[in-house]
């Protein structure tokens, strides 16, 4: 599995990135390590974290997956290892990530990375993120801009602005606790905000995005691939297997255990009526190919021009294997003609 040059930096990734969201709830520490140990032995190097984690986050599991990361990580040559975290982000009822957070300000990022460093057991980062918008953005299932939620109570509701957050985050730069930054669950406004800011005030480039991208969201391709293109950022995608509908197991038996029946009421972005139609429709066209759903799901994202790096994650060894062996299936023309077909029939069913 070659590197690559990430964006703009000196950072070289594998095409496949460990996630490690289901560490500390669905994957006990053992599992984890062994994870992180096989995807390593297979030419890995990037592992993608975050202080939230598990998910969906709970009080009780809030930073397991980050202390998990950190005792495997102090046996790792940390040279070795590209590491990516985030800070969450505000107004998401997560009372229990210092008290909200109220905002994306210097003191909650500080003490963000600051908590960051020390589970993980390292003295930087490579690669940190703003988990989610701090402005008012459609995301995680929503897929309309909200005007009126710019306003509370008759009044204009205040945000950190941008420049705001630049400024704390090349205070860590400039103190070595991050190498480079990159944005999640960004729109293109948002996007090109953060790119002329930090080319107005000389403050750190956006290097990456991290959104949500698959055979049933698309939504990437609708303004921000040119945005990648032409201003050299790297896209992280996310959730490839769509919560695992791509894998068509909830095609063959809706209760398959997964976490789509574990946390009933999470995750709304596939609770719409086409993601199962357009799933089975997607199965099928695997199977006629002698392909399995996983391996057409995941070789769709692999090969996508604009993707720098995508996220993996499982909860079992066998799904990892699978996950990570995809990476050698290559799409002919015709499949991926016969994909376009079927993404005009089911345009972008889970936004």
């Amino acid at each position: 599995m070659q590197l690559r040059p990430l964006a703009h930096t000196d950072l070289h990734v594998s095409p496949i990135c460990l996630g490690t969201m289901t560490f500390g709830d669905q994957n006990t520490e053992a599992e984890a390590h062994q994870q992180l140990d096989y995807a390593v032995a297979q030419g890995i190097n990037f592992i993608d974290t975050a202080e939230m984690y598990p998910v969906p986050p709970k009080a009780e599991t809030y930073t397991r997956t980050e202390t998990m990361v950190g005792n495997w990580l102090k046996h790792q040559p940390r040279d070795k290892i590209i590491l990516s975290g985030k800070v969450a982000g505000p107004r998401r009822g997560l009372g229990w990530i210092r008290g909200g957070p109220p905002s994306l300000d210097r003191a909650n990022i500080r003490a963000a990375i600051e908590g960051s460093l020390q589970r993980m057991q390292t003295d930087y980062i490579d690669l940190y993120q703003l988990h989610w918008p701090e402005r008012n953005v459609p995301m995680f299932g929503q897929y309309q801009f909200d005007p009126a939620q710019e306003f509370e109570n008759g009044q204009q509701k205040e945000w950190v602005s941008i420049r705001n957050q630049l400024e704390t985050l090349a205070e860590l730069v400039k103190e070595g606790k991050i190498r480079y930054i990159g944005l999640s669950n960004e729109q293109p406004w948002g996007l090109m905000e953060f790119l002329r800011i930090a080319r107005e005030y000389d403050l750190p480039r956006v290097a990456t995005v991290q959104n949500c991208y698959n055979l049933i969201n698309r939504g990437m391709e609708f303004g921000m691939t040119e945005v990648l293109y032409r201003e050299n950022i790297g896209l992280l995608a996310y959730s490839p297997l769509a919560f695992g509908h791509l894998t068509g197991k909830y095609i063959d038996d809706p209760q398959a255990v997964g976490r789509v029946t574990m946390f009933l009421g999470y995750a709304q972005r596939y609770k719409k009526p086409n993601v199962g139609p357009a799933s089975a429709a997607y199965a099928a066209l695997a199977r006629r190919h002698g392909l399995t759903p996983t391996q057409l799901a995941l070789a769709f994202v692999y090969q996508r021009w604009f993707v720098s790096s995508t996220i993996i994650g499982a909860t079992s060894m066998t799904q990892l294997q699978e996950n990570i062996a995809a990476w050698q299936t290559r799409l002919s023309p015709e499949i991926l003609q016969e994909i376009e077909a079927l993404h005009l029939t089911y345009m972008n069913p889970a936004p």
